[in-house]
């Protein structure tokens, strides 16, 4: 009983995965890209770039809906983020896979600023996440 727990856990975890939607290939890109310029990178620029992986990923996830038949996994979850007017329901829905895909940059999306103040790099690249196509001049 308690291997079938595992096996379980294992699939969950594994259909919640960025690597599952953007493919294996494009996933360590990614992992590869956050391990390098996350340590010294700028938090607003880090976050408009993670902002477009999400933003690649909901197309991806678009792409695979027709045969997607599981409203739980990341795909379901990217496409109702994408819809999402407030950064936190983006959060809500996705955050562990951006977790994840931070833990296996081995870097991390807290910070700290110069006065003390922490803040997420996840939390600002929601922010960019949901104003994509914004148009303010407009």
């Amino acid at each position: 009983m308690k291997i079938k727990k595992q096996v379980k856990a294992a699939v969950t975890e594994k259909s919640r995965s960025f690597s599952e939607v953007v493919g294996a290939d494009t996933y360590e890109v990614w992992v590869r890209m956050l391990r390098k310029l996350v340590p010294d990178g700028r938090t607003h620029r880090l976050a408009v770039m993670l902002a477009g992986m999400l933003q690649y990923a909901v197309v991806m996830a678009a792409a695979k809906s027709a045969t997607e038949t599981d409203g739980r996994s990341l795909a379901a979850s990217l496409l109702e983020a994408s819809e999402a007017s407030d950064p936190s329901e983006v959060e809500d829905l996705i955050h562990v896979a951006v977790v994840q895909l931070f833990k296996d940059a081995k870097v991390r999306f807290e910070r700290t600023s110069d006065r003390g103040v922490k803040y997420s790099l996840a939390e600002q690249a929601y922010e960019e996440f949901i104003h994509w196509h914004d148009i303010p001049w407009e």
